[in-house]
């Protein structure tokens, strides 16, 4: 079964090395840097800058649909033969938000609130970006399913760092 694998920012070598992902996402503050791990092709590794906001504010950079679509374009390319690996700086917002986003665009429609629980199985600290979330729910057409969904499951536990997890991902 395809998994995507989430974590933080300093848990990406050690955890790239382990699972050797055929795709990696990296959602970091527009002026933060994240090198491509070995393994990893180029072409690969999509670097999405955006801050960890839901609103518009002086000096932030919020998840757009640019971002959001270009997340899902990437997430398209991905055969799923190999884990994808999907990052942000705690592992805890904007990457467990893309991950579900991905999870939720490959499977069908009326999976979005299974796919909800089965994060929250996974990773109690999971809180993920409103904002990221309600973007993918509107470009994906699932008629705030995908919003109602984070809803239901409630804020994550409160850590400075999220626990590396997997999300299996379905397609039936």
């Amino acid at each position: 079964m395809p998994v995507i694998h989430v974590c933080p920012k300093s848990k990406v070598a050690t955890l790239s090395d382990q699972v050797r992902p055929s795709h990696l996402v990296t959602l970091l503050d527009p002026e933060d840097e994240m090198p491509t791990p070995e393994g990893v092709p180029g072409h690969r590794h999509l670097k999405l800058g955006m801050h960890d906001t839901v609103r518009p504010a002086p000096g932030q950079t919020p998840p757009d649909e640019l971002h959001v679509r270009e997340l899902l374009v990437f997430a398209r390319d991905w055969s799923r033969s190999q884990p994808m690996l999907v990052h942000c700086w705690a592992g805890i917002s904007r990457s467990t938000a893309s991950a579900f986003a991905i999870a939720c665009m490959v499977a069908p429609p009326g999976n979005e609130l299974r796919i909800a629980r089965l994060l929250r199985e996974r990773a109690p600290h999971a809180h993920p970006n409103a904002r990221i979330v309600a973007i993918a729910d509107a470009l994906l057409g699932r008629d705030g399913r995908m919003v109602d969904a984070i809803d239901a499951i409630g804020p994550g536990k409160v850590v400075f760092e999220g626990v590396p997890f997997l999300l299996p991902v379905q397609d039936t």
